[in-house]
Formats: C-alpha cells, structure tokens, sequence
C-alpha cells in the first residue's frame, strides 16, 4: 500500500512537471493530453485518473507555481525590519524564483497574452493572492507616510513584468547581441542586477521626497 502510494506520488509529480515544460513552449491549445502523455512516459489513462482533463491539470500546475512563489515572497519577508526592506524582498525574491524557473514567466505571459482565457477560479485566487501581498506593503508603507499614493497594479507589472520580460527574452537578447554588439541588450546581467534596477526603480517613484 506504502509503495502503490509512493509510486502516485511519483508519477504525479512527473507528469506535472512535464506538462509544464509542454505547457510553457507550446502554450495550453497547442499541448495535448496525448503530448504530455508521451513526455511522461505514462499511460493517458493517468492523467484523466490523477487531474480529469487537460484544464485540471494546467490548473494544478499554475496554482502550484503561484502558491510556491508567495511562500517563497512571504517567508523571506519575516525578516524584514522595515517596510523598504518588505519591498525590496518582495522585488529580489520574485526574481530569483523567476530565474530559477523560467517556465513561470512563460506561463504567465501566455496566460496573460491570452486574456486569463484559461484561468479558473483556483488559478485566480493563487495569483491574487500575490497581488494583495504587495498592495498590503503599498497601502502600510502610505500610512507610514514612506510611500505615496500609487496605483498598486501598475506598480505589479512594474516589477512582475519586467522581470517575467528579462526571463523570457533572455535567448532573443543574446541573439541580438551578437547581431549588433553596440546594442546595450543587458543579455550577460546577473538576476542580482535586473532586480536591484528593478526595486531601486520602483522605490524611487514610490518614496516620498
């Protein structure tokens, strides 16, 4: 009983981290059940068994990312003592797990490229829940008079976009590089340096003088 569970836990687990993989260069249309079957190396009858369908498992597998990014964001920021401090471990700790897993930020700009057509409300919820985080270290740092009004998703993408665009252009930037090498394409910047300009960007426009 102990192994037949252990063995779930496996397959699982792989099929999840193929269909990501799939999921980010193909996009959701484009993958099929049968696709993810093949990069699995399992029987499709598993995956209807272990996630329904194709929607299951793309959801499972965006939430997953979600909730793994806003514990990583929210353990880090225990240790804050200030609320620049928060936001800056807010910043740099989404970048790095970005950089660690470049398959998020293609995930997220197709879902976003296709209008949240295949968000459901568990995806939703995971990704608000990111979303709220910094709106609450917006609205604290205001009342403490550190920060000034602002609009709190336009400052997300501020920072989500620009550092989900520095993932995923990453080949494209290299490329160009080597096309023109007096092109500035930042293709050679370390993950400390796109979110140190990134949060020092950002901090500026939001501290008030």
């Amino acid at each position: 009983m102990a192994k037949q569970k252990r063995d779930a836990v496996v397959t699982k687990a792989k099929i999840l981290r193929e269909s990501r993989t799939l999921f980010s260069k193909q996009g959701y249309d484009a993958t099929t059940v049968d696709d993810i079957a093949k990069e699995s190396r399992v029987n499709k009858a598993l995956i209807y068994y272990y996630f329904k369908n194709k929607a299951g498992l793309y959801s499972e597998v965006m939430s997953g990312l979600f909730d793994a990014i806003y514990k990583e964001v929210t353990q880090a920021g225990e240790n804050s003592k200030t609320i620049v401090e928060e936001l800056e471990i807010f910043v740099k700790s989404y970048a790095n797990y970005a950089y660690k897993n470049p398959y998020f930020p293609a995930l997220l700009l197709r879902e976003l490229s296709d209008s949240g057509a295949h968000l459901s409300e568990i995806m939703f919820a995971s990704m608000r829940r990111l979303f709220l985080l910094l709106s609450d270290i917006l609205e604290r740092g205001k009342e403490e008079k550190v920060f000034r009004e602002s609009i709190p998703m336009v400052v997300h993408f501020m920072i989500i976009g620009s550092i989900n665009l520095m993932v995923t252009t990453e080949p494209l930037r290299k490329k160009a590089l080597l096309l023109d090498g007096k092109i500035k394409t930042c293709s050679e910047c370390s993950v400390d340096e796109v979110s140190t300009y990134v949060y020092e960007t950002v901090k500026k426009s939001l501290l008030v003088v």
